[in-house]
């Protein structure tokens, strides 16, 4: 692969967008088209749309509909690509570093690869074999070295070969039911192998069924699994909140108290001035919680002004003794 150091203009040249690049990859959500829109809308198309020498489109599918759409100009650099799989390898490499694919989808690119890694596989090794019948020693071992299409398949994704092995047990066993999951994210691609292990034994005819039944199974321990954090996160906050209350109202802030908190701490001037920073943020802190308490917490009883203004009072008489 290389940059040509061509450009084109749209008003110059037209693309062209071939389904087996432009379906390599996953579509975007509708969030992240509508944001790509919105800002080529705002800014144009500064990244040029990738093309091959046949004007093919190798990067920037949307860029280009987007812009056709709306009348936008752009810029189009040419690539040389020595094979189509070299150039979608390319544009796999380019787009993982932009897009969050989970293993799933990788494994399922690796799998619209596997035609052309399997056709370069053979080739390489006719190759070797030709050149091993030649009697050339240093390369002879070409023939011995079988290409392993599994790893080649999961290099080419960046996954291991393990997982990769999953993903061709799921595409090629799994009921729909399954890969439905996994393509909504419902599953992982570990999770989704032990599923259909569990369904080895299950009649064919029975399959689609059983593997509903356990996607509705492994929903409602999702749930109950969520629910659990939920009820641990609130947990936390209420025993952090209860703790600085419970430590808070044990300070008597007075002159003699802080200084004997100063010099017993044997605290440097430079750490008193941090502690006095420290106290007014915890000060905002906990009269964010008051306002919060007074304005939507406590009963419309409680929030009249005048409540208010009279507890206010009492404590500061109380305060002044």
């Amino acid at each position: 692969m290389k940059n040509t150091g061509i450009v084109y203009k749209s008003e110059d040249k037209k693309p062209q967008a071939v389904p087996e690049f432009a379906e390599l990859l996953p579509n975007l959500s509708d969030e992240q088209y509508d944001a790509l829109k919105a800002d080529i809308l705002q800014n144009g198309c500064y990244s040029p749309v990738i093309v091959d020498e046949n004007m093919r489109i190798i990067d920037g599918h949307n860029r280009q509909r987007i812009c056709e759409e709306n009348d936008i100009p752009y810029t189009m650099s040419v690539f040389a690509f020595d094979d189509d799989l070299e150039a979608k390898q390319w544009m796999l490499d380019t787009q993982k570093g932009r897009r969050n694919l989970d293993k799933w989808e990788l494994g399922k690119i690796a799998l619209k690869l596997k035609p052309e890694i399997e056709a370069r596989a053979k080739a390489n090794m006719s190759a070797g074999g030709q050149i091993s019948q030649q009697g050339s020693t240093r390369l002879s071992n070409l023939d011995l070295a079988r290409v392993d299409t599994r790893q080649e398949l999961a290099d080419s994704v960046g996954l291991g070969r393990s997982t990769m092995n999953k993903v061709m047990q799921i595409d090629e066993n799994a009921p729909d039911t399954i890969k439905q999951a996994l393509d909504k994210k419902e599953l992982s691609v570990n999770r989704g192998y032990e599923l259909i292990k569990q369904l080895e034994n299950v009649p064919e005819a029975e399959r689609e069924q059983a593997a509903a039944e356990m996607l509705e199974y492994e929903k409602a321990k999702k749930m109950l699994a969520n629910r659990n954090a939920e009820i641990d996160r609130r947990s936390k906050i209420a025993n952090l909140f209860s703790k600085a209350f419970e430590k808070s109202i044990l300070l008597e802030a007075t002159e003699e108290n802080v200084r004997i908190w100063t010099d017993c701490c044997r605290m440097r001037d430079n750490e008193i001035f941090d502690c006095a920073k420290e106290a007014e943020e915890i000060s905002v802190a906990f009269a964010q919680i008051a306002r919060i308490i007074r304005e939507k917490i406590l009963p419309e009883g409680y929030r009249k002004p005048d409540f208010w203004s009279e507890y206010e009072n009492e404590a500061l008489l109380d305060q002044m003794g």
